[in-house]
C-alpha cells in the first residue's frame, strides 16, 4: 500500500485531506507564546479572527518541525510496511527537510523494506496545493509511485505562482523574499510582484503602484506565460483575508480568458500567512514556464 502525505504549508485543509484520504502534516506558527499546530489545535481555520490579529500589528513567528515529529508522522506507516510518499512545499523555504531526513533515513534502517518517495514542488500554499491536488486525484484513481513521480517532474515546473502583499513589514521580518532593498512598500503605494523561482524560493521581480495595477500585473503575468494546455487545469488563487480583491482577480481572468476556466479561490494558510500578512494577493496556473 502507498500512503500519499502532504503539509498544511501547501494550503491543504483538513476537508482536502479528508476528501482523498491522505495524511497532512501540520507546519506551526507562534501568536503570543502559544505555538499552533493547523487542523491538530483546531479543526477549522478562523480566518477572520486570525487575520485581526495581523492587522492589529502583531507578526506571528513561525519554526522548522524536528526529527522527533516526522518519524511520529511517519513511523505508523513504516511499522505497518506502507510505503509512503510525500509531496511537500519547498526546501528552499525551511530547515524542516534536513530533519525530515535524519527521521528517514532512521527509520529506513529500522524498516529496510518499506519504500520513502519525495516530491519538491519548489514553491508553498497554492504554487504546491496546486501539483499536490492534481498528484492526489491520480492517487486516489489508483496511480503508484512510479507514475507519480514522473508526472510530478512533468508538471512542478510548469505550475507558475505570482502575487504581491499589501503590507511588506511581513516580508521584511521572515527575510524569505531577495529583492526587497529599497521599496518602501505601502507607505508610497508601492507593490512588489513576487514569484516562485524554479530553484524554490520568492523573488521579487516588479514593483507597480496601487492595488488595481498589481491585480492588473497577476492577470497579465498569466496571459504572457499561459500554457497552451492551461485551461486544462485548476487556476489556484490564496488571499489573506482579501476575497473581495480575490473576486476582483477572479473576474479580470475571465474576463480576459473566458468563463470556462476552472478557478480554485481560499485563503493563505496560516503559517504562511505569518511571512506575508493580510491582503495578499496570488495566484497560480499552468504556465510555459515559472
Amino acid at each position: 500500500m502507498l500512503r500519499f502525505f502532504c503539509d498544511s504549508d501547501s494550503d491543504v485543509t483538513l476537508e482536502i485531506a479528508k476528501k482523498y484520504g491522505c495524511d497532512l502534516i501540520s507546519y506551526p506558527y507562534e501568536v503570543k507564546g502559544e505555538l499552533i499546530y493547523p487542523y491538530v489545535d483546531f479543526l477549522e481555520y478562523d480566518v477572520k479572527g486570525y487575520f485581526k490579529i495581523l492587522r492589529g500589528g502583531y507578526i506571528p513567528t513561525t519554526s522548522a518541525l524536528n526529527e522527533a515529529e516526522f518519524t511520529k508522522a511517519f513511523e505508523p506507516a513504516f511499522a505497518a510496511g506502507d510505503d509512503i510518499i510525500y509531496v511537500h512545499y519547498s526546501r528552499g523555504m525551511s530547515a524542516s527537510f534536513n530533519n525530515m531526513d535524519m527521521a528517514v533515513a532512521k527509520l529506513q534502517m529500522k524498516y529496510p523494506d518499506v519504500s520513502f518517495y519525495e516530491i519538491d514542488t519548489k514553491a508553498i500554499t497554492i504554487g504546491s496545493l496546486a501539483p499536490v491536488l492534481d498528484l492526489l486525484e491520480m492517487w486516489k484513481n489508483g496511480a503508484d509511485a512510479q507514475q507519480l513521480k514522473p508526472a510530478a517532474e512533468e508538471m512542478v515546473p510548469h505550475y507558475a505562482t505570482y502575487f504581491f502583499s499589501d503590507d511588506l513589514k511581513f516580508f521584511r521580518k521572515s527575510g524569505r523574499v531577495s529583492g526587497l532593498a529599497g521599496i518602501m512598500g505601502n507607505l508610497i503605494g508601492i507593490k512588489p510582484i513576487i514569484h516562485m523561482n524554479d530553484a524554490g524560493e520568492m523573488k521579487n521581480i516588479g514593483k507597480v503602484k496601487g492595488t488595481k495595477n498589481a491585480i492588473k500585473a497577476l492577470v497579465d503575468y498569466v496571459d504572457q506565460l499561459k500554457h497552451p494546455d492551461f485551461k486544462k487545469h485548476r487556476i489556484v488563487i490564496a488571499h489573506g483575508d482579501a476575497e473581495e480583491l480575490a473576486n476582483k482577480l477572479v473576474a479580470q481572468l475571465k474576463e480576459k480568458f473566458g468563463d470556462d476556466l476552472d478557478i480554485m479561490v481560499g485563503p493563505i494558510n496560516p503559517t504562511a500567512a505569518a511571512h506575508c500578512g493580510p491582503d495578499t494577493i496570488g495566484v497560480t496556473f499552468y504556465a510555459i514556464h515559472r
